[in-house]
């Protein structure tokens, strides 16, 4: 099993090309079922999670190709991957295949608009949290579909196909609103949802539907209205910059001191993570195409934050931050609202010397002068990433174990962050 070595200690200078988004790329590879036109994706990432949907796709009878690269084209500028679901052989989505990758789940949203029937295993626990399904069936119950329990298996049908209403989310939910958004562009007539996600990956997602011919509005806020239609088209689109991984790469910056530009981004993306990062410390820029990002020698301040959906601060970001805080000057207090159980790298960052104290779902973070580099192991895919960056900084060296984590959501991280200074490698075996 792959491990990634770190000898903490340098800082960061140069620059890092920002990937395509995954939390925009997945949605839009399952807005594939919608048509039996070809959509094209471009600025797709090299990742784990990428690869397991593209096998989970073709179980429902998708064909893909990627393009092949053109002369001088970097790894980093992504893949452009031709998808095409001409006929639909299979409307159930297996537990071997929903188990894992949880996101896979939301193919219950386009089998059933295009369909009109579904068959999808529950997706079960993972380990930040339970994320019940219940919004889901709820919005799709809204829309005209009969939904059944059995044995495991969410059974969805609606004869005659979907019909558009008015449905207001109890709480908001990013996965359930891609669903609904996807469901109701062929649902008959209009819906309206409420309480809606308003994250930039939605917007995104709905900026491709409008391509393929779907006629949706307000994608972005809390209200959306889509106008149903009877059959999407192909498009082209390109997935927007990963605001997750901009941030991640910010606050690495931010630990280490240095300067580094973050190519093929943008601070509109995530202005409340980059705000925080301003009052901790550090620099943060606006430059043709990206962001600038850097910190001099006066430390870093401590700053509390609490997570919330967009616009503000990212459950996804919660982890690097803590890694962040274990050297400020002072003491910090971070609270997680969106997961009941994100608070697991905590244990991993006390064996690197962090000082760090949970009640609830408050972590208080009482900054150190020095980490010590320590073996660490990654429990799920933010928390990995939030290791790495305390390495960086950490005195000696430091080994973060079980790194199939990072795979998922960072493309080639070892090789961007060696490439601005980090003392960093992918161990293999």
């Amino acid at each position: 099993m792959d491990r990634i070595r770190i000898r903490g200690g340098n800082e960061l200078n140069g620059t890092i090309a920002i990937s395509g988004a995954k939390n925009a790329t997945l949605p839009l590879m399952i807005a594939s079922l919608l048509t039996d036109d070809t959509l094209t994706l471009e600025n797709v990432p090299h990742l784990a999670d990428v690869e397991q949907l593209i096998r989970i796709l073709g179980n429902h009878g998708v064909d893909y190709a990627v393009s092949g690269k053109r002369l001088n084209q970097s790894r980093a500028g992504g893949r452009t991957i031709h998808f095409t679901a001409r006929t639909i052989v299979d409307t159930t989505a297996p537990y071997e295949l929903v188990s894992k990758m949880r996101a896979s789940f939301w193919v219950i949203g386009p089998l059933l608009a295009r369909c009109h029937k579904a068959r999808v295993s529950l997706p079960g626990g993972c380990a930040i949290g339970t994320r019940p399904v219940d919004l889901f069936i709820e919005g799709l119950q809204a829309l005209g579909a009969t939904i059944d329990i059995d044995s495991g298996y969410v059974v969805a049908e609606a004869k005659g196909g979907l019909v558009g209403n008015r449905y207001r989310f109890p709480k908001v939910s990013v996965g359930a609103t891609h669903v609904m958004l996807m469901a109701a562009s062929l649902a008959k007539g209009e819906t309206v949802i409420e309480n809606a996600a308003r994250e930039p990956e939605i917007a995104d997602l709905a900026a491709c539907l409008n391509a393929m011919g779907a006629r949706i509005e307000g994608a972005g806020t809390s209200t959306i209205t889509i106008q149903g239609v009877d059959a999407l088209s192909g498009a082209r689109h390109r997935v927007l910059p990963d605001r997750i991984e901009t941030g991640t790469y910010a606050m690495a910056v931010a630990m280490t001191g240095g300067d580094v530009t973050l190519q093929n981004t943008s601070v509109e993306l995530l202005e409340s993570a980059l705000d925080t990062l301003r009052q901790a410390g550090a620099g943060i820029e606006a430059v043709p195409d990206g962001i600038r990002v850097t910190r001099n020698g006066n430390g870093i301040q401590p700053v509390d934050v609490m997570t919330d959906p967009y616009p503000g601060f990212p459950t996804d970001l919660q982890a690097q931050f803590m890694a962040l805080m274990t050297r400020a000057n002072g003491t910090a207090r971070i609270t997680e609202t969106i997961f009941e159980n994100r608070f697991m790298h905590v244990q991993e960052l006390a064996r690197l010397g962090a000082r760090i104290s949970l009640s609830g779902q408050v972590a208080t973070v009482e900054g150190v002068s020095r980490l010590a580099g320590a073996p660490v192991m990654a429990t799920d895919l933010r928390a990995s990433v939030s290791l790495v960056i305390a390495g960086l900084a950490a005195e000696g060296e430091t080994t973060v174990n079980r790194v199939y984590h990072l795979d998922r959501g960072f493309e080639r991280l070892e090789e961007k962050l060696g490439a601005c200074g980090a003392e960093i490698e992918r161990i293999s075996g």
